[in-house]
Parts: structure tokens; sequence; C-alpha cells
């Protein structure tokens, strides 16, 4: 199983590992398989080698702490590091990185922390801190005590009933498909206290909004306008800041992006893509 040294991050891969490298990252509590293997095929399908990665704390990789524990001591910097290191033991100078909400908030950091591994973004369901205009949610309490433990079929039910009820008003989210996930998770290493030790991370991240105007290369912002979790106008501020930005904003679209929407998804990472590969062929 690939996976980099200790700290062990897990990553799977797909197509030509001679064509340009997409990293896919997965928002907080999730896992790789959050990216759709019919997304993934796409993106293969439009000449694009694909790594999709278990961050720290989840599913195949590297726990930082246990059953009790809902800090494991790092920050998103380090998150954004573990980014770094896949390119790294991919042997890769550099990739593509699209990030979903949490998953954006580390490539943004890998962004600032090492530019020159960094070709392009997509930065999709994001923000770029902690500004109370783009947080739409609670303080999520519960994320700051030990969670609470679900058996299989609970988790199967509860992710059913999550997707039906955060689902856009134009895009339903495919409520099967959602349960299925979260069964595969399940299987593949429940841990529900490591998204806990993440939301500890993120509560101290960094700024990062005055930072992203230093990074140039080409980025696609792309938000739901009924994202009720994270508010789109953190896209707009992104796409202000970023020098060569692309921003999409769609009506309908919650905070998770539906399958109707993988065309217009697909075509800005492939335009951003090809915009940071003709940068490294001038």
């Amino acid at each position: 199983m690939p996976h980099t040294p200790d700290p062990a991050i897990f990553y799977d891969t797909a197509g030509d590992p001679s064509a340009p490298t997409v990293v896919l990252i997965a928002g907080g509590g999730a896992q790789l398989i959050a990216w759709h293997v019919d997304l993934v095929a796409t993106l293969v399908d439009r000449g694009l080698h694909v790594v999709r990665l278990d961050n720290r704390d989840v599913g195949l990789s590297a726990r930082f702490g246990g059953p009790d524990d809902i800090d494991g001591g790092y920050g998103l910097e380090e998150m954004g590091d573990d980014v770094i290191r896949v390119l790294d033991d991919l042997g890769l100078d550099a990739a593509h990185l699209v990030g979903h909400s949490m998953g954006g908030m580390m490539a943004q950091m890998a962004a600032i922390r090492h530019p020159e591994r960094v070709r392009s973004m997509g930065l999709l369901s994001t923000i770029p801190g902690r500004d109370p205009r783009y947080i739409l949610h609670d303080e999520r309490p519960e994320l700051m005590r030990q969670p609470v433990r679900y058996s299989r079929e609970e988790v199967r039910a509860g992710a059913a009933a999550f997707a039906a009820s955060t689902a856009g008003e134009r895009y339903p989210l495919d409520v099967a498909w959602n349960a299925w996930a979260a069964v595969e998770a399940f299987d593949r290493g429940y841990a529900p206290e490591g998204f806990s030790r993440q939301w500890s991370a993120l509560l101290r991240a960094p700024e990062r909004l005055e930072a992203l105007r230093a990074i140039d290369v080409p980025a696609l912002v792309f938000h739901g306008r009924d994202d009720d979790v994270l508010h789109w106008s953190a896209a707009v501020d992104m796409a202000e800041a970023l020098p060569a930005a692309e921003l999409q904003v769609h009506p309908g679209m919650g905070h998770f992006i539906a399958p109707e929407l993988w065309p217009e998804l697909i075509a800005g990472i492939a335009r951003a893509v090809e915009a940071g590969e003709a940068r490294v062929r001038s």
C-alpha cells in the first residue's frame, strides 16, 4: 500500500504517472473515497494523473492520539505539509492541488508554505480564515469532547439522513452513494475522534487571505450559493485576492458538489491545470 514515511499518509493513484498530477484533498473527517471513482475516472480521461489521500487521523493514515484524545497537537501547517510529503514520496517536483472544504484550506497552506511545489489550485467550498462572515455553522461543540461512537448501521443511517438534509435547493445529493461511502469509510478505519483532532487544528489555523495575494498560480474557486456551512462570500474574497483565479458560484449548490456540476468542475480544473503547465513550459 503506498504511503509516506512516518507519519504515514496513505494515498492511491490513477492514470498515467507521466501526465500532470492532480492531488484531491478531502474535507474534515472525510477519507479519500469521498472523491467519487467516476469523478476520478473522468479526470483521468482528460489526460490527468490523479492522486487521492487519506488526511492524517482518518482512513488508513496515521493516528495522532487514541479514542479519548481530541487534540493531536498539530496544526493546518503540518496538514498542508502532508500533501507535500505525498509529492515527495511520488518523486514529483510539483503538482496541481484540488481541495474541498478543509482540503481547500490544506491546499492554501501548502501553496503558501511551498509555492514552488504547487502549479495550480482548485479551492472548492472552502474559506481563507475564520472571518465570521464565512462561517454559517455553530461552534460544533460535539467536536470538542470525546465523540460518541456509533455502530456500522447507525453510521450508514446517519450518513443517509445527513445527505438528504444538506443538499442544495437545485442539486439533491445521492443518498444511497453517501450511505455506501459512510459504510466503506467505517470499514476502512472508524475513528471519529480523528475529526475532532482535525477540528482542533482548524481552530488555531492562521488567517490566509493576505498571504494568498502572493500566490500567482492559476486557481479555480468553486462554491455553492446555497452552502449552509461556509458562505460563498469567502469564494469572492479568495478570487479577488488570488492574481490568477477563475470564480464559479453556483446557485442551488450546497456545501457538497453534486454530479450534475461535475462537468463545470472538471472543465475548470482542466483549465487551471493547462494554465499551470503552460507556465512551466514558457
